[in-house]
């Protein structure tokens, strides 16, 4: 069985001392591609920087995250567009809206997103999708700008059936994440994923961050791995009643595509 997670914060201050360890556990665990996620420049140049020390293994996505859109200016917005360009970089993100802090104001965010959907459409490549508490608008602007993208894909989806087919009627891949583990809140998210249809399915842990609540036995430390793919994947598939094997397969081949890995692993090697 081999898994690629979409989306990993290798990154994260949380990973500093043992990353090594952590993507060969990663690796032995059948997690044999991963993501790393990229939310605002310094963390997309990191991502980038650390895909290059393992290529065929590890990719990055670089973008602004809602959170940090105050900082996309336009010098920035010029770092950012060659940035983008590298070939470790899948896609353009994570951007998108959240409505739930406001950590930079909402007309800063949709001007951001807006700004990284035009990036990802001019250079051909998908956009990394971050949603929260802002489903009206984010939806408003996605489908304004879904003609001219290549693919996107919404990271992290936890919403309900409605929020979930209007995002696949605009033709977007949905990623699923450990929050379908958590009883107290993933009934949303449970009755989604039975209605997804496979060719839109993807998963990944987003680690260090949504450790599945229902990890057996109970880790001593509550960061989340991406060795921990295989229990959301097992998870994924028992809501579906389908089988494990079959859902590795269909979620490594909609990552394959969306993200065209084969074709920036040929471009890395040239």
């Amino acid at each position: 069985m081999r898994l690629i997670d979409i989306g990993v914060n290798l990154t994260s201050k949380q990973f500093r001392s043992d990353l090594d360890e952590v993507v060969a556990r990663a690796l032995a665990a059948g997690v044999a591609r991963m993501v790393v996620t990229g939310t605002s420049l310094a963390a997309s140049h990191e991502a980038r920087e650390l895909a290059t020390t393992r290529p065929g293994t590890l990719w990055s996505t670089a973008g602004v995250h809602p959170h940090n859109a105050r900082e996309l200016g336009p010098e920035r917005a010029a770092d950012l567009s060659a940035l983008c360009r590298q070939p470790e970089v899948v896609a353009v993100g994570e951007c998108g809206l959240d409505y739930n802090r406001n950590f930079s104001p909402p007309a800063q965010q949709r001007a951001a997103f807006e700004l990284q959907l035009e990036l990802a459409a001019a250079i051909d490549k998908p956009v990394f999708l971050h949603e929260r508490d802002a489903h009206e608008d984010f939806l408003a602007i996605l489908e304004n700008a879904r003609p001219a993208l290549s693919g996107l894909v919404v990271h992290c989806f936890t919403g309900p059936p409605a929020e979930a087919e209007a995002y696949l009627e605009i033709g977007a891949y949905l990623g699923v994440t450990g929050w379908l583990c958590d009883e107290r809140r993933g009934g949303d998210l449970a009755a989604s994923v039975r209605m997804i249809p496979g060719d839109r399915l993807l998963i990944e842990t987003d680690a260090p961050f949504l450790i599945p609540r229902d990890l057996r036995p109970k880790p001593k430390s509550r960061r989340n791995e991406p060795s921990y793919l295989p229990h959301v994947l097992r998870a994924v598939a028992a809501q579906r009643r389908e089988d494990p094997e079959e859902v590795a397969a269909v979620t490594w081949d909609n990552a394959e595509k969306l993200f065209r890995l084969s074709h920036h692993e040929t471009d890395a090697m040239v």
